[in-house]
């Protein structure tokens, strides 16, 4: 399910994954396949890992590489379950060819 809420984003973020909802910045995003792809990606993550670990394993992530690069955003771009959203954004058919807990082959790159 797809919800509009503009006064949940921070700065250039557009949309955001929370089980079992996509939530989007705009109205006119909900045209925007690749977005929407994006995030079902992520709907794809929680629901393999079960929804509260994969908020766990996330949000420790993003605080570990933090600390590593000194940059919130910069880890943001390397969480490994981003990095298989924006890897396969443009891909349409990767969700039905993607493998079981796909975002790990992303954790060491």
């Amino acid at each position: 399910m797809i919800l509009v809420f503009k006064h949940f984003f921070y700065k250039n973020y557009v949309g955001l994954s929370l089980w079992p909802f996509i939530f989007l910045k705009e109205d006119s995003l909900k045209a925007d396949e690749v977005l929407i792809n994006h995030e079902r990606i992520h709907l794809k993550q929680q629901r393999e890992l079960l929804i509260l670990p994969f908020y766990i394993l996330y949000i420790s992530e993003w605080l570990f590489r933090t600390v590593l690069y000194l940059d919130s955003y910069r880890a943001y771009q390397n969480i490994s379950f981003e990095r298989e959203a924006y890897a396969n954004e443009k891909d349409m058919q990767y969700l039905s060819k993607r493998r079981f807990f796909g975002f790990l082959q992303y954790l060491t790159r």
